[in-house]
């Protein structure tokens, strides 16, 4: 075991070296200041990694990450990550992001009994719950994708609904919601069309993002 951590020591000189090598001073300057434009909401997967997956360096985004990227009006956690990337850094996007193959959105999707994680994964339940309608009419090979999106949607809603980014807008600052969806059998990252900007057109682009979910051509992989 030692060996193994030790050689994760290895690669963390070896990144630093190769970092200052192609970028001089990239360390002093990313000590001096952490002024990112985005902040990304994503899933703690270990296979999709927020800054490689969007090609952005140390210190250009901030990362609040949980089992399958759910936003609760109770997680202090969260909450408190996205005012500090809102209010203090002044971020102008914040991406929620899913991804295919979520194992969370999996387990929710058939009701799985996994221990102290059914609690978190009951919002995802909930998701599943409000939209049966969609998921029903979907075939059971694209049931967990859509359920991935849908989940996304209203994590969106969760995120646009805080007292954060109510007293952000009231107060005309500009910040931006998206919600995403990552493919790991692909890399690609697809726009669910859940672009929020201010509470006024809410429900709207809330109706549009679910019937581009409920349209969505579902091929087997």
């Amino acid at each position: 075991m030692t060996d193994k951590l030790n050689d994760l020591f290895s690669r963390n000189r070896a990144w630093a070296a190769e970092m200052e090598r192609t970028r001089p001073g990239f360390f002093t300057g990313l000590a001096n200041q952490q002024k990112p434009k985005y902040m990304w909401i994503g899933c703690s997967d270990s296979r999709v990694p927020a800054n490689e997956i969007i090609g952005l360096a140390p210190g250009e985004i901030f990362v609040h990450r949980n089992v399958a990227n759910v936003v609760v009006h109770s997680d202090l956690n969260a909450l408190s990550t996205i005012q500090f990337a809102v209010e203090r850094l002044k971020v102008k996007h914040v991406m929620v992001v899913g991804h295919y193959g979520c194992s969370g959105v999996q387990a929710a999707l058939e009701g799985a009994r996994i221990g102290l994680a059914d609690n978190w994964l009951r919002h995802i339940q909930d998701v599943r719950d409000r939209h049966r309608d969609i998921l029903d009419a979907i075939p059971d090979h694209g049931k967990a994708a859509a359920l991935c999106e849908l989940n996304v949607i209203e994590q969106v809603i969760n995120v646009a609904q805080s007292t954060v980014l109510q007293d952000a807008w009231a107060a005309g600052q500009e910040v931006t919601l998206h919600g995403w969806v990552y493919g790991v059998h692909d890399g690609l990252v697809q726009d669910l069309h859940m672009t929020v900007g201010r509470e006024d057109n809410l429900d709207a682009l809330y109706r549009e993002a679910i019937s581009g979910v409920r349209l969505m051509p579902r091929h087997p992989r």
